[in-house]
């Protein structure tokens, strides 16, 4: 049976939709001045989505942080059919701490076997991509991740760490890392 994706560009109209019906979701909620709150309230209703599978979120140019990285992770963990994923958390304002929690909540989504997660112009730096490997590497059911961790500060620490945390997806198949625009400095002989 094809899913077909269910298209919400208006937040209120998707926190009132019938959540529990849903199975593919593209929610362009981008450029709309969504903080902590509004990423959490998303998240907790993304979670009565007991049925979805196929989710497509852009949430890009919008104020998150921290708290509202970790809390949406949190929620998305919740939905335990999830197996293909699109998050677009570009140009928000996610630190090193925001991203690391994100990958510790994505670990939890055991379906997970296809990801794009675009994380480009926050602020994640090396402890944010360690945390992110640390926690993608538990996703066991992961076959295809793309990464954008363009312009995030992260340096030599924190690509190795991401590296290691990755390594353990034994089940990856195509992986696409973006990690241009960052400060990898090589000390040689």
């Amino acid at each position: 049976m094809i899913q077909e994706n269910q298209y919400f560009d208006n937040v209120e109209e998707f926190l009132n939709s019938s959540l529990q019906s849903h199975q593919a979701l593209f929610l362009d909620f981008s450029f709309n001045k969504i903080d902590d709150e509004g990423a959490s309230a998303l998240g907790s209703a993304l979670a009565n989505c007991t049925n979805l599978s196929n989710l497509v979120v852009y949430l890009s140019c919008n104020i998150i942080r921290e708290e509202g990285a970790s809390s949406l992770g949190s929620y998305l963990a919740n939905c335990t059919n999830l197996s293909n994923l699109i998050l677009d958390l570009s140009n928000n304002q996610i630190d090193g701490k925001g991203v690391s929690g994100l990958g510790f909540a994505l670990k939890n989504c055991s379906n997970l076997s296809h990801l794009t997660l675009d994380l480009s112009d926050n602020t994640s730096g090396d402890e944010g991509a360690s945390g992110l490997g640390s926690g993608l590497g538990n996703c066991t059911n992961l076959q295809n991740l793309s990464l954008n961790l363009y312009n995030t500060k992260i340096c030599l620490i924190g690509a190795s760490g991401l590296g290691s945390g990755l390594v353990n997806c034994t089940n990856l198949k195509n992986l696409t890392l973006d990690l241009s625009y960052n400060q990898f400095i090589c000390f040689g002989l």
